[in-house]
């Protein structure tokens, strides 16, 4: 059999992503990291720019946990008593002592009865969705979710689905009225922290309003959030967009691998709906889990997170955070509002943006440009993300190299 037949259609569709601008496969590869010096915090050096350092302004590490020397120790430790792998899926014979510690603990920080880990919290969304998506189901989703939610929704098939303008209660209530007594059971589902713009869902009007309807459902109303961003960046403790609007949903689905600096993701939830989720969930019945030498070093992120120290660093998280967002306001730049480390500069055009990526980058700061198609045209910009392991003159130098596009 031969390629060349498929090969030609292919290669249109990757000039047509070339052209358009939006080639996600030229990967700039890390192949050191330096350590903090001279008051600045970590650089990283990339493959075809010898030794010259760079400053990482677009890494989901928010608390600098995956270079942290415990975590790290945690880990090693872990691997040298278990191996490097789990060796088979959970049911089969891939199930180690610091999973299961790893899910009390994710089940106690989060406030639940049960959790269970995935590989990734990708796989998590497309495993628990669609376990939850009957014939008689209807689904209602922020119109940004997402794109592992929307995948999920796909996948699930649902009868019918409606998105809601972003964050739009008077219109989630709309489509929530427009459903009455057609079906047995409604989900609405939204991320946390929207990864594109840093805003936050206000999960206590949106449990407000299902909680309004819910007796018209046989099945009632299953509130989901995706919180990747949130948990371990936002709030007090760092129990994410739950925390800070003072509500829980009924199935919370996060990560390991942003704040928590480590690899996989996990759900949250009674231990009825996690008992069926082991159950029906093929995206964790069929597929290895994380490692038992990441779980363990999870659980060591979970216990500095959850200590003074992690406090402390969620404090120097929101400072910085404060400090880059009035820096780009003296600048005349646009932002958009919100306490989130995720601050997202706001260009409106796309070859200015283009511009400015790379006038960042000759300036030794990798940051991340959002064009069209990516983002609508007038939405495109430059998504910065801060982190613990940034210092003042960190955020200094950044602004100044602004200051002179």
């Amino acid at each position: 059999m031969s390629l060349e037949k498929l090969e030609i259609p292919l290669k249109q569709q990757l000039e047509s992503i070339d052209a358009k601008g939006v080639s996600k496969r030229h990967e700039k590869i890390i192949t050191g990291i330096m350590e903090a010096e001279d008051g600045f915090g970590p650089r990283v050096t990339l493959r075809g720019n010898g030794d010259k350092p760079f400053l990482q302004m677009n890494s989901n590490s928010y608390l600098g946990l995956s270079t942290d020397k415990d975590v790290i120790e945690a880990e090693e430790e872990a691997s040298q008593l278990f191996g490097t792998g789990p060796g088979a899926v959970r049911f089969i014979s891939g199930t180690f002592a610091p999973h299961v510690i790893l899910e009390k603990k994710l089940a106690t920080f989060c406030g639940r009865e049960a959790a269970m880990i995935f590989s990734a919290a990708y796989s998590a969304v497309m495993g628990v969705l669609p376990q939850l998506i009957t014939e008689e189901t209807v689904v209602i989703s922020d119109e940004l979710n997402h794109n592992c939610i929307i995948n999920a929704i796909r996948l699930a098939h649902p009868t019918e689905k409606t998105v809601y303008r972003h964050l739009d209660m008077e219109d989630l209530e709309g489509a929530i009225k427009r459903y009455l007594g057609k079906y047995r059971r409604m989900i609405v589902v939204t991320d946390g922290i929207f990864s594109m713009r840093g805003d936050h869902a206000p999960l206590n009007e949106i449990v407000a309003i299902c909680k309004r309807y819910e007796e018209k459902f046989e099945e009632g109303i299953i509130t989901v959030v995706d919180d990747s961003h949130g948990v371990g960046a936002f709030g007090k403790t760092g129990r994410g967009t739950e925390e800070v609007t003072g509500i829980k949903v009924d199935i919370h689905i996060a990560t390991l691998g942003k704040a928590l600096g480590v690899n996989g993701g996990y759900v949250v939830s009674s231990e009825t709906v996690i008992d069926y989720l082991r159950e029906t969930a093929p995206f964790y019945i069929f597929s290895n889990s994380i490692t038992p030498s990441e779980s363990a070093a999870a659980i060591k992120s979970l216990d500095i997170l959850d200590s003074t120290h992690g406090l402390k660093l969620l404090e120097k998280l929101r400072r910085l955070t404060r400090h880059l967002k009035e820096g780009l306001k003296d600048l005349g730049y646009e932002t958009i509002p919100g306490e989130h480390p995720i601050i997202p500069l706001m260009i409106r055009d796309t070859e200015k943006t283009s511009r400015l990526v790379k006038h960042l980058f000759k300036h030794g700061i990798l940051a991340t440009g959002l064009n069209f198609p990516v983002v609508p045209k007038g939405d495109e910009e430059i998504r910065f993300q801060v982190s613990a392991n940034h210092t003042e003159k960190d955020i200094e130098y950044l602004l100044g190299v602004l200051k002179r596009f």
